[in-house]
């Protein structure tokens, strides 16, 4: 009976690592978007102790997945950034972006990014609410889901028991909302060589899924490659591609360095910079299927070199 009870345990055993998979979970995405839009995070605003709250969330997760510390401080490379769209009495704001390395031994790396930032209490000028000011800005699709969509991504490359041909650098950017100020500062001050960069990936707003629409997947034009990595990609999830590299999101900071980019966004709604962009609102199966479109993507990107920027006209 003993040997029998033992073989049942092991089967059993095998039988639950076999289940938890690492493809993108609406669990989790609703998970950690629940936390990051929740009223106790007051809008994460750069500066906030929320804002420090949700970077260190971040950091607890790639700790958590065995990323290593990519930073200039451990997982954080912190920076100072100004409000400038409006006049406040504290305009210059301590902020840092979150970084996490899957080191594979490789010579050239993948960087996928999200803000995590985004308009506190309606103070810094950009919110579309008609009172905004002391309003919670909860920012569930903008950006509370591009870093669930980034956690899915660094748990789905760290435990998917491959070595990948290329390197992964995670990073949750901040002040975004004040003008791509993270990200600026990132590839002016890369904690590696900017040259070590294959493309960069970024999700900004990627939880409003239309299916009348489709997810865009901008920066279609910043490689010759993409058409051939794009060409077999089928998904349920519909989804369209646009050639600009450019644009108000972090992408657009690698784009300037010219370093090939992807950019993943759902598109605008009326609660776009207003205090309704609340977590219930999330389509969590969606953003999963369009985090299985961005790893098809990636997963064909890496059957090639080093991809070759093209500037788009």
């Amino acid at each position: 009976m003993r040997i029998f009870f033992h073989s049942l345990l092991l089967v059993f055993g095998a039988a639950q690592a076999f289940g938890q998979s690492v493809t993108p979970s609406p669990d989790n995405i609703r998970k950690h978007i629940s936390y990051l839009a929740s009223d106790k995070m007051k809008g994460r605003g750069t500066g906030s102790k929320e804002n420090e709250k949700a970077a260190k969330y971040v950091a607890k997760q790639f700790k958590k997945y065995h990323l290593l510390p990519k930073g200039t401080e451990g997982y954080y490379q912190p920076f100072t950034a100004k409000i400038r769209r409006i006049v406040v009495p504290d305009s210059i704001r301590e902020a840092r972006n979150v970084i996490g390395f899957l080191d594979n031994g490789a010579q050239y790396t993948i960087v996928i990014g999200a803000h995590f930032d985004h308009l506190g209490l309606g103070r810094q000028g950009s919110s579309k609410a008609e009172k905004p000011e002391g309003q919670i800005h909860n920012g569930a699709d903008d950006n509370a889901s591009g870093v669930a969509g980034l956690l899915e991504l660094a748990r789905y490359f760290s435990g998917n028991d491959k070595k990948e041909p290329y390197n992964f650098l995670f990073i949750a950017f901040g002040a975004e909302e004040l003008g791509l100020v993270g990200s600026r500062f990132f590839v002016n001050n890369p904690t590696l060589p900017l040259a070590d960069i294959n493309f960069m990936s970024n999700m900004d707003m990627i939880g409003r899924y239309d299916p009348n629409r489709g997810v865009g997947i901008g920066g279609y034009g910043t490689s010759a490659e993409w058409p051939a990595i794009f060409k077999d990609v089928k998904s349920d999830t519909k989804f369209f591609t646009d050639n600009a590299g450019s644009g108000g999101s972090d992408h657009g900071s690698f784009y300037a360095k010219q370093i090939p980019v992807l950019f993943f966004h759902t598109g605008g709604h009326d609660d776009y910079h207003k205090p309704t962009d609340d977590a219930e609102k999330i389509d969590a199966n969606a953003e999963a299927g369009i985090l299985g479109i961005q790893i098809k993507l990636i997963e064909n990107a890496m059957l090639l070199p080093k991809l070759k920027f093209t500037e788009v006209k």
